[in-house]
């Protein structure tokens, strides 16, 4: 919309002296870069295009979502400059029209454009205003996304918890007909051998059941001081048989001035035993482990090295995935249970290895309430998204 400024300069034009026209110019020149600078310091893209869609106006913002080269757009027509939609449908004087759009290049983004008419009542032209809302699409998806895998957690929790019915039946009747079968004698030991594989069998889905709830079933630690380096002595003589029967030689270098932690003890060793384990099975021919505590003004360390074979950088990336293992009959639970336990105590947990020369996991616990701590890039959309 023309100001009454420039209605009253075009009508007293030509009465105008040289030196009053000259002044008048540097006004409107000075308005005009002002203006500009405006709408390149507005982080929300701006076209401006005339009655037949050419281009007589791009900030730099546009310039950067649509991949445009101001100098060189400016006189085309959007469709020459923007190619892929047909804008010339999109703008029609006196409507608004709002639009999101996908842009692969110069990078993907999405978009949101609207185009309305400078003036409804005189033909101008139309302004063209387009923001960014590629974060708010990933959020979004995100937030879908995590409420989708809550629903799938909660119904094969409800799975997993009906399932322990029917093995506990079966494991009853299998027990009495275990008793039969050792009235029957040598005609009952022959068969002996079968219900062993099923009871053994029956024990392993309980055992996954039982890992599959306790690495989704949330549970308030009972927090209680507690001393690592004895926690970590009584889960090595716990331990001691498998660490044998592996050919694993295990040595604790323990801080002896280590401070006290506040913990649960029986989910801290939960996570202990399932780390020192993971360990053993990465060395199935033997090898040294070493568990190794130390401290900080506000954390506790504890490290599990290990000289086994390691794992690889594509595994890395996919150790907390549910299920995810490298190793034939594995849960793929066991990392997942250790990070929920340590989260729920406020801790973190590392994992650092190289291929064929070993892993060592780290178990960072506070000693104080942590008022701060990082977030991945994860937690940082769903957090938003919420």
């Amino acid at each position: 919309m023309r100001s009454s400024f420039v209605d009253k300069l075009i009508k007293r034009m030509d009465r105008l002296e040289p030196a009053e026209l000259q002044h008048v110019m540097l006004e409107l020149l000075r308005e005009k870069g002002f203006l500009e600078k405006v709408f390149e310091a507005i982080q929300e893209g701006i076209i401006l295009l005339d009655t037949v869609g050419q281009i007589t106006y791009v900030n730099r913002s546009a310039a950067r979502y649509l991949g445009l080269e101001p100098e060189q757009v400016v006189g085309q027509k959007l469709a020459e400059g923007a190619r892929g939609m047909d804008w010339a449908e999109l703008m029609q004087p006196g409507t608004v029209v709002s639009r999101d759009l996908e842009v692969t290049y110069p990078e993907t983004r999405y978009l949101n454009f609207t185009i309305t008419s400078i003036d409804d009542e005189v033909a101008l032209g139309f302004v063209m205003l387009i923001r960014d809302i590629t974060e708010n699409q990933k959020l979004t998806e995100e937030k879908i996304e995590s409420e989708r895998i809550n629903a799938f957690t909660l119904l094969a929790a409800g799975v997993a918890h009906e399932l322990g019915n029917p093995l506990n039946s079966l494991t009853i009747h299998l027990q009495l007909l275990e008793r039969k079968l050792r009235k029957m004698g040598a005609q009952g030991a022959k068969l002996q051998e079968h219900l062993d594989i099923a009871l053994g069998e029956i024990k392993r889905l309980d055992f996954i059941i039982g890992q599959f709830l306790a690495a989704i079933r949330p549970t308030e630690p009972r927090l209680q001081p507690v001393q690592l380096n004895g926690l970590l002595e009584e889960c090595l003589r716990f331990l001691k048989p498998e660490l044998e029967k592996s050919g694993v030689i295990a040595r604790l270098e323990e801080r002896a001035d280590l401070p006290t932690v506040s913990v649960d003890a029986n989910q801290m060793k939960q996570a202990f035993y399932n780390l020192i384990r993971n360990a053993c099975q990465a060395m199935s021919q033997g090898g040294r482990l070493t568990i190794e505590t130390a401290f900080t003004d506000y954390e506790v360390r504890v490290s599990f090295q290990d000289t086994g074979k390691g794992i690889s950088a594509e595994d890395m990336a996919r150790l907390f995935q549910p299920f995810f293992t490298t190793r034939h009959g594995g849960t793929g639970l066991g990392l997942l249970i250790v990070r929920r336990i340590v989260r729920e105590h406020g801790g973190e947990i590392d994992i650092e290895s190289t291929l064929g020369k070993g892993t060592r996991v780290t178990v960072f616990l506070p000693l104080v309430e942590k008022k701060l701590r990082l977030l991945t890039a994860g937690e940082m959309e769903t957090t938003h998204a919420s």
